[in-house]
């Protein structure tokens, strides 16, 4: 029976220990969450166009000249001339179109277009997007979106001017709608260096960074300041292999001990490394009530006074008893802080006030963050 019961013992024990380790491995982080690699992103692409097809729901053209303008030029660029001409159409809407370029998408890709009403259109529902140029920000044009605006959203009116809508009928999205024209050249094989970015800067995250690469690729990474981690392959290996080798390498991330507060909607967020000096709190809420009660006033008989109203007010204070001051001890952590805010019952809003008195104390190891 003992020897059963120490084997059990000791099963129990290895599976505590595999499951510290396991929970350990799945607190890491892989390099490819944490950081940025330089030229590796989105790139923003604009254009102006028109919407055509619309039921009635358009731009008024005396209201919009815009509108008017661009529909005279692009009638008369395909031979139409209505110059001098009443056009009173509310079939046609100006709108913008924007898109995002992934990073190394070919030429003839189809990529998601959005469309945006500029003037006075009610909805761009069941309208068709022409063919309108997508442009970056060194103006040349890198795609070309045309195709049905899809907006997701539901719009009906009555005659006597009752209407209900649901969504943004003015907004709407084309999928696959727009095509890559030119592609942006950016050639990672054969960058002789690159930079990691971390998305939250800090020298200890940067320096297990750079030691887990230079575990895998000695003496490729090195650590520029807080947020720049520079890669430089070795002989043989491009910037591609470098890449697809150390991004799922896993690291310990570090942060700075912070608190977040969002008074608006009291919201308050607490990172782990959060500490608090010995310091006791105490926490009560003080009520107030004013109520007025009118009283009439009805005169005697044959006095020949007048009925008046006569506002009594009473007062009432209450003051709540019975919570006793929580003392944290120097060095407790964000637990005990917790701990000992729920012990007090207190209300979100009502900790954002104890946080900021703490932090004035000088009592919370930690920046506090107003949002």
């Amino acid at each position: 029976m003992f020897r059963r019961s120490r084997a059990f013992c000791l099963a129990l024990a290895g599976a505590l220990v595999l499951a510290s380790a396991a929970g350990q491995a799945e607190a890491r982080s892989r390099i490819k969450d944490i950081v940025e690699f330089e030229g590796v992103r989105d790139n923003m692409l604009v254009g102006y166009g028109l919407v055509v097809g619309l039921n009635g729901t358009g731009d008024s053209l005396r209201n919009a000249p815009f509108t008017r303008q661009s529909l005279e030029a692009m009638l008369e660029r395909l031979g139409v001339n209505i110059r001098e001409t009443n056009l009173n159409t509310k079939n046609v809407a100006a709108v913008m179109v924007t898109a995002r370029l992934p990073p190394f998408t070919t030429a003839g890709a189809p990529i998601d277009a959005t469309v945006s009403a500029m003037g006075d259109a009610k909805s761009l529902l069941g309208g068709t997007l022409l063919v309108t140029p997508l442009m970056g920000a060194n103006g040349e044009a890198y795609a070309v979106a045309q195709g049905t605006v899809q907006t997701g959203a539901v719009s009906a009116g009555g005659a006597s001017g009752s209407s209900i809508t649901k969504g943004v009928p003015t907004a709407g999205r084309i999928a696959g709608g727009a095509i890559v024209e030119r592609e942006l050249g950016f050639q990672l094989a054969s960058m002789p260096q690159m930079r990691m970015t971390l998305r939250n800067p800090d020298f200890t995250t940067a320096r297990r960074v750079a030691e887990a690469v230079n575990g895998v690729y000695p003496g490729s990474a090195v650590v520029e300041n807080p947020t720049i981690v520079t890669l430089r392959p070795p002989v043989g290996v491009n910037m591609v292999a470098m890449i697809s080798r150390i991004e799922n390498l896993a690291v310990d991330t570090d942060e700075p001990a912070k608190v977040v507060i969002d008074e608006v909607a009291g919201v308050i967020v607490m990172g782990e490394n959060v500490r608090i000096s010995t310091v006791a709190i105490a926490q009560g809420n003080l009520t107030i009530r004013v109520q007025e009660t009118p009283a009439v006033s009805q005169p005697n008989a044959f006095s020949q006074g007048q009925t008046t109203v006569t506002p009594m007010s009473s007062v009432d204070v209450e003051e709540e008893k019975g919570r006793q001051l929580v003392t944290l001890r120097n060095g407790a952590s964000l637990s005990s802080l917790v701990a000992g805010l729920n012990t007090l019952g207190v209300t979100p809003r009502d900790m954002i006030s104890i946080l900021q008195a703490i932090k004035a104390a000088g009592a919370l190891q930690a920046d506090i963050e107003v949002m």
